[in-house]
């Protein structure tokens, strides 16, 4: 099987090729080393024969909703359910957390409908996450992601 586990230093070599693989083909944000090594008690990953094979990072966004991000799986590994779980380990953290919504800003609609998570217009997001993450994207004025949350979106 793939384990999947909290992220260490020794991953961050390939967690940094995997997310900005996925951000060449403009399905994430970059990330740079230092964001890797800054956030990196908020990843997981999933790993083969001592590689790192797939990422999810947890992140809070306050003390009602946390988002999925930097999900990946090398692509010789597609198809294994290891996206699934690698989101199901993040489902689980944030409800550990007492967090009540998780959200997704994704290209992967029917990926994470079948994770149990559903549409929700972006209107509909805290500004909070608004401002603090999207207003730095390249795609801000013009953002094709779909906005997908598990649990209840509360006003923050």
């Amino acid at each position: 099987m793939y384990p999947i586990r909290k992220a260490t230093m020794d991953d961050t070599p390939d967690m940094f090729k995997l997310i900005n693989d996925y951000a060449e083909e403009g399905k994430l944000l970059h990330r740079t080393l230092g964001s890797i090594y800054e956030h990196l008690q908020c990843f997981y990953v999933a790993e083969y024969n001592g590689a790192v094979i797939g990422t999810v990072s947890l992140h809070i966004l306050d003390k009602d909703l946390a988002e999925v991000r930097s999900l990946t799986v090398s692509s010789e590994f597609f198809g294994k359910g290891i996206g699934k779980r690698l989101v199901q380990t993040a489902i689980r953290e944030t409800k550990a957390l007492g967090i009540q919504t998780l959200l997704s800003l994704t290209y992967q609609v029917d990926f994470f409908e079948k994770c149990g998570f559903r549409l929700v217009d972006k209107k509909q997001l805290p500004m909070a996450k608004v401002w603090k993450d999207c207003m730095h994207c390249s795609k801000f004025s013009n953002c094709d992601e779909h906005a997908m949350i598990l649990g209840a979106l509360s006003s923050s």
